[in-house]
């Protein structure tokens, strides 16, 4: 047998080693394999997520304006109240003495202490008319010298007193009369004491709903007790108190999704309405005023309610987008990456815009299609990239 027959099997063992071999010295020439993106164009929406509460922006605080003793409450926590609706009765027997104390003095000014008066005035001017008749009949006896000049005198004395008990009678039925001084006094008082008992029935003064109750029937009262707290219709808010590392792209006006934890299937809608002046330097954090869209079904809500706030600070069309994982010495809106192109490693830096925590939007220095690595690589490195799905198209 020829010996190049004989070596034919011998080379067939040896080409599969041969070739396992030479693919493996190619692999280790292209590098280690690694985890990285390939740069795409889609929309995108950047978000500023956090957790807040319930609540609103205007409280009324109900009290009262007298001490006294509640003698009945009409309302509770989560009523609905409306302007003019009782909200609190106090015991008013003190009051009710007065009204009555007060509608007698005026019934006695009008029924007896005015007609008492007129009538004193109608004798003053009487008697003056009788005294003024005397004295001149006395002054004419004396002029005839039929008189003494003491009997003239006295006539003269006797008609300036009744002239001073009718001025005098004439103040008295003036101030008796309708429309005097007496009577506005009276009425005065009369209303002072229904006043005082008005304010023994508190009312509502605002549309809205009972927040808490401090109060319960038998408690003493003094001015200046909160007794009740009602939150204003309309005024309901989402106060969100968000960390001073993500308040750089807030603004007002920008839109916002709020879903209760306790109704996770009824988002709402809402705009940041107000940005608070100050950081809280114990939490660090700032509040974040959110003002629910209007015309939304939101009466589930209740006050001081955990919700989930989705805020979009940003939003683009079409933007080129990179993964978070694949920046590297981040530096405001610069940082670096590690471009993969003919197989090598090449350091890039990049200008971003809208940033999140998983995506972020490139301005600068890539271009669609580039290839980019999410591991780390020395510059000039051979490498084989394994290609991942980019996360979802929002930076939040």
């Amino acid at each position: 047998m020829p010996s190049s027959v004989r070596l034919r099997p011998a080379l067939l063992l040896l080409l599969p080693p041969l070739a396992l071999g030479g693919w493996l010295a190619w692999r280790h020439w292209q590098g280690p394999e690694l985890p990285g993106y390939r740069l795409e164009l889609r929309p995108l929406v950047q978000r500023v997520v956090a957790s807040g509460e319930v609540s609103s922006q205007s409280l009324a605080q109900i009290g009262s304006e007298l001490t006294g003793v509640v003698k009945a409450r009409h309302v509770r926590e989560g009523d609905a109240v409306h302007p003019g609706d009782l909200l609190i009765e106090l015991v008013d027997d003190e009051q009710q003495a007065r009204l009555r104390e007060a509608e007698a003095a005026l019934r006695q000014l009008i029924e007896s202490d005015r007609p008492q008066a007129q009538a004193a005035l109608r004798e003053a001017e009487s008697r003056l008319t009788q005294a003024s008749r005397e004295r001149e009949r006395r002054e004419a006896l004396f002029e005839r010298q039929l008189l003494a000049t003491e009997a003239r005198d006295q006539a003269r004395y006797a008609e300036v007193a009744a002239r001073s008990a009718r001025d005098r009678a004439q103040l008295a039925a003036g101030a008796l009369a309708p429309g005097g001084s007496a009577e506005q006094q009276a009425r005065q008082r009369l209303e002072q004491a229904r006043t005082a008992l008005a304010r023994t029935r508190i009312h509502a003064q605002v549309e809205g709903t009972v927040q808490t109750r401090k109060v319960e029937p038998g408690a003493l009262v003094r001015p200046g007790d909160a007794l009740l707290t009602i939150a204003r219709r309309g005024s309901r808010e989402i106060l969100l108190p968000l960390d001073e590392k993500n308040i750089a792209p807030l603004a007002l006006g920008q839109p916002a999704q709020v879903v209760a934890d306790a109704y996770p299937e009824r988002p709402l809608a809402a705009r940041v309405d107000y940005l608070a002046p100050a950081v809280d330097t114990t939490s660090g954090t700032l509040d974040v005023h959110l003002d629910l869209d209007a015309g939304q079904p939101a009466d589930f809500l209740r006050e001081g309610m955990t919700v989930s706030v989705s805020i979009q600070t940003g939003r683009r069309e079409q933007a080129l987008v990179i993964a978070n994982d694949a920046l590297r010495a981040r530096q405001g809106e610069r940082a670096e990456v590690l471009r993969v192109r003919d197989g090598r490693v090449e350091p890039v830096t990049v200008r971003l815009g809208l940033r999140g925590t998983t995506l972020s939007e490139v301005l600068e220095g890539l271009a669609a299609g580039d290839r980019v690595l999410a591991a780390a690589a020395a510059p000039g490195a051979r490498v084989r990239l394994r290609e991942q799905a980019l996360p979802a198209g929002v930076a939040e």
